[in-house]
């Protein structure tokens, strides 16, 4: 019983409720930028080197054969896929680069606001101080 409310504490504490929603998001995240890449991206691409869609792009090791009435499948070498995923890649880490640099953007403006210096009251001491001091070099 102890492991199980050990447990318990652990998956109801913040920090893995937020993990789990970071998870959430960033697999529909995954998915949309796949689609921009898969959808948007790559046909241009394709069209602007002649029409070739990446994901086809493969290279025959060995072809298609019969052997005993049944068919054998070639054995390729998806390079196109390889390519399609890892300009997905890329353009997820640089969005992810983004984000976080506009993250840290605000938070250097937050702390230049919180280190600005606030108007410094004068005392009345100071006040008192400086009328006298001004009296001194009247009186010289």
């Amino acid at each position: 019983m102890a492991l199980l409310k050990e447990f318990r504490d652990f998956a109801m504490r913040g920090n893995v409720i937020d993990l789990a929603v970071g998870v959430i998001i960033g697999s529909a995240f995954g998915k949309i930028v796949a689609s921009f890449v898969a959808d948007v991206v790559m046909p241009p691409i394709g069209l602007l080197v002649g029409g070739v869609n990446f994901t086809d792009l493969k290279w025959v090791m060995k072809d298609t054969e019969i052997v005993d009435g049944v068919q054998k499948a070639a054995v390729t070498m998806n390079y196109g896929n390889f390519l399609q995923v890892t300009l997905d890649f890329l353009i997820v880490a640089f969005v992810i680069f983004m984000v976080i640099k506009a993250i840290n953007n605000l938070k250097k403006k937050e702390d230049v606001i919180a280190e600005a210096p606030a108007t410094t009251a004068v005392s009345r001491e100071e006040i008192l101080l400086a009328e006298i001091r001004d009296l001194l070099k009247e009186t010289k």
